[in-house]
């Protein structure tokens, strides 16, 4: 009898548990629509006021504001997502966006000093997406290195284990097992 009625709670933690769960996502979910809204709303709003300025000076405007947009956006994915690569992506998404502003900027000058802004711009937006991208790369390494390191310790710690015998043998593998993860 003991036994129905703890299965009988532990099946209602459970779908609490999941009730919960999905609370929580859906949540997140209406938290990043929410922030994707506001973005366009804060764009559409920008964007309207660029109306009143004329040639170079309004296309720098739409692309400024066009560039908040995509920012934000990329943002709200990076949290919705929480992933590295999804922050990684955001934080090149900004890098786009600035250079589709500096590109817009260097459209006001002409001839050769055009020539060298667009390429002042694709130079300064290469070596930011290289340097996010050295960082994933040098993190994954790191994350890399440390399981090698960790597995080699757990091979020393189970080799000293295979001189004991008996319970001091196991107590000596069951330690290697829970600092090691294995």
């Amino acid at each position: 009898m003991k036994k129905i009625f703890a299965n009988i709670f532990l099946g209602c933690v459970a779908l609490g548990c999941v009730a919960m769960a999905s609370a929580a996502t859906d949540a997140e979910k209406a938290a990043y629509k929410e922030a994707k809204d506001s973005a366009t709303a804060t764009y559409k709003t920008a964007r309207a006021q660029c109306d009143a300025m004329k040639d170079n000076q309004k296309d720098v405007c739409v692309a400024e504001a066009k560039a908040a947009e995509k920012r934000s956006k990329a943002e709200a994915e990076a949290k919705y997502k929480n992933t590295p690569k999804a922050r990684m992506d955001a934080r090149i998404a900004g890098f786009d966006a600035d250079y589709a502003v500096a590109k817009e900027k260097c459209s006001a000058h002409s001839g050769n000093a055009k020539d060298v802004c667009v390429k002042e711009a694709k130079a300064v937006h290469t070596k930011a997406v290289a340097d996010v991208k050295a960082s994933k790369e040098i993190s994954d390494v790191k994350s890399d290195t440390k399981a090698e390191k960790s597995e080699a310790d757990y091979k020393v710690a189970i080799e000293k284990c295979d001189a004991m015998s008996g319970p001091a043998k196991e107590a000596c593998v069951a330690s290697a097992h829970s600092k090691y993860g294995k």
